[in-house]
């Protein structure tokens, strides 16, 4: 693959020059629905996507459960109460009850437009899940059917900006031919997924941090960035990081003892101690009647082909595992959302799905996969309809701004000397792979991590990649670092166990520290806490 080099201060010299109303980039469940949303409201919408629209990406490797909750109040109640304190009480019943009735109306939707939903063994319509290649590919039909133009295998690389600051589109390269594209446009929607690492977990090599990067360029900030350490089990062979089918599991040393307090909701940190000495073997052997190992394959069909392959039984046989980083895909930090419209704190810019911070309805700890598909389609249709209204509603004389684009690190630095984004890309996984450092957290792990993450970046804001065709992965190693300096520096402003976040020196939840934390900065920086979030936990049984 070769792709040229990208010159940020001209925006006129692009093989492939469009005009659009809204522009989405990324084209998972987020931006498909941001997609629909947009052009449904009357905008012209151009998708850009770094793989193939319906098949790249988390969603589209596996079912996806959905938080779909029945108009119930009994209901609704239970499932908002369920996990405020693992969160950390940093969740917001507001948020949680519009993402609710949001996500109730856009599966009615896919009823309405008859999305092929399955059925469990007694002929139930299973509306909490959706296959993720289905759904994937049922979206990309809905999307074109609305007028949406998509240009697959198209990275964005960077965004463009007026002379206000105001964000006016993008640029961007395809993977293919090497062409350069650049997309006017009067509003962006970012959806670009979260950033893990390139840890081989499942759909997740796509989701290495570029929207976050592109956002920052621009003066957006981020929120939850600490709570970015998700670690999914896998087995110890394979990227299929199905956690949830883990809480059948047993879990035991290689000499067939079990490993006590291990488990998959409550005891994965036990798991990872185990693992920095020794290997940890599953078995799914917990009360797993016939009818539940059924419902196992027709959810999940792809958990099971690399067992069937290798001629394991995962019920009865014992197999190794490990845990891969899902970082902020699985973990509840992103772009911070700034009102109802999912508007950022730059103007034209709107986030969805994982690249915006999901603290609103999940606070400080994972939602899984059910809240996140939830997230994504609410946020999306919120997005994508705030765009166009926002778009619409400029005038004619907006055709006529000059755009330039804004995009840097890994992509034109200011030096001469060369870097390797293969090298940078392996140093950042040393930081944020290692448990005893992103899962077990320290002041001084974390101050010895961002002193190499900063020298690092400097590394690659003064240098410039080795050749043009490596633009797209220099970008994403830059993207990487970035993010995990957000992460890091929020992760040791947060001087407490909360959430996910462990910090072992400072190992109680401090209630003078109920706050989320804003986070922001390239060269430098910056973490400051964001006024208290009410409180909740006598509401809580």
């Amino acid at each position: 693959m070769s792709s040229p080099k990208v010159d940020k201060k001209s925006s006129d010299d692009s093989d492939l020059d469009l005009a659009a109303d809204v522009l989405i980039i990324g084209g998972g469940p987020a931006g498909t629905w941001a997609a629909w949303s947009a052009a449904n409201s009357g905008a012209k919408v151009v998708l850009v996507d770094k793989g193939y629209c319906g098949t790249s990406g988390a969603a589209a490797a596996s079912g996806n459960g959905v938080w779909y909750i029945p108009k119930d109040p009994e209901q609704r109640e239970a499932a908002m109460a369920s996990r405020e304190a693992m969160g950390g009480f940093l969740a917001d019943r507001n948020w949680m009850t519009r993402v609710l009735d949001r996500t109730y109306d856009n599966i009615q939707s896919l009823i309405n437009s008859n999305y092929p939903f399955r059925t469990d063994t007694n002929g139930q319509v299973l509306y909490r899940s959706l296959q993720g290649p289905d759904y994937m590919r049922f979206m990309r039909k809905k999307i074109l059917r609305a007028g949406v133009k998509i240009l697959d295998n198209s990275p964005a690389l960077e965004l463009l900006v007026d002379a206000e600051g105001v964000v006016a589109g993008a640029a961007g390269i395809n993977r293919q031919s090497g062409e350069r594209w650049k997309i006017r446009s009067r509003a962006v929607v970012i959806a670009t997924g979260g950033c893990a690492f390139l840890s081989k977990a499942l759909g997740c090599n796509v989701l290495t941090g570029d929207g976050l990067l592109m956002a920052a360029e621009v003066g957006a900030d981020f929120s939850g960035m600490e709570f970015s350490n998700a670690y999914a089990i896998s087995p110890a062979w394979s990227s299929v990081t199905k956690t949830r089918f883990y809480d059948w599991a047993s879990f035991t040393y290689s000499d067939g003892t079990v490993i006590e307090g291990a488990g998959s909701k409550h005891g994965r940190s036990v798991i990872a101690k185990t693992l920095i000495t020794q290997p940890v073997y599953a078995r799914l052997d917990q009360g797993v009647d016939e009818q539940t190992k059924a419902w196992m394959r027709s959810s999940q069909a792809n958990f099971f082909v690399t067992f069937d392959r290798m001629g394991i039984d995962p019920f009865t046989q014992r197999f190794p595992i490990t845990l891969r980083l899902e970082g902020t895909v699985r973990g509840t930090g992103g772009i911070r959302i700034v009102d109802d419209t999912c508007a950022s704190s730059v103007p034209g810019l709107y986030a969805a799905g994982d690249a915006a911070t999901r603290e609103l309805i999940c606070g400080g700890f994972t939602g899984g996969g059910s809240h996140n598909a939830a997230w994504a389609m609410s946020s999306g249709y919120w997005s994508g309809e705030s765009a166009a209204t926002y778009a619409l509603s400029l005038g004619q004389k907006v055709e006529e701004r000059q755009v330039y684009g804004v995009g840097e690190a890994g992509l034109s630095g200011s030096g001469t000397q060369t870097f390797s984004p293969e090298e940078a890309i392996a140093q950042t996984q040393a930081e944020v792979f290692p448990y005893e450092r992103n899962l077990f957290r320290t002041a001084t792990g974390l101050d010895e991590s961002l002193e190499r993450l900063n020298r690092l970046w400097k590394e690659i804001r003064h240098s410039q990649p080795t050749d043009n065709s490596q633009i797209l992965r220099s970008r994403e190693a830059a993207a990487m670092v970035a993010t995990a300096r957000w992460m890091y520096n929020s992760g040791l402003q947060r001087q407490e166990t909360r959430g996910m976040h462990k910090r072992v020196d400072y190992p109680q939840q401090d209630p003078n520290q109920h706050y989320r934390l804003l986070s922001g900065g390239l060269d430098t920086v910056w973490v400051r806490p964001e006024k208290a979030v009410a409180r909740r936990e006598l509401a809580v049984v």
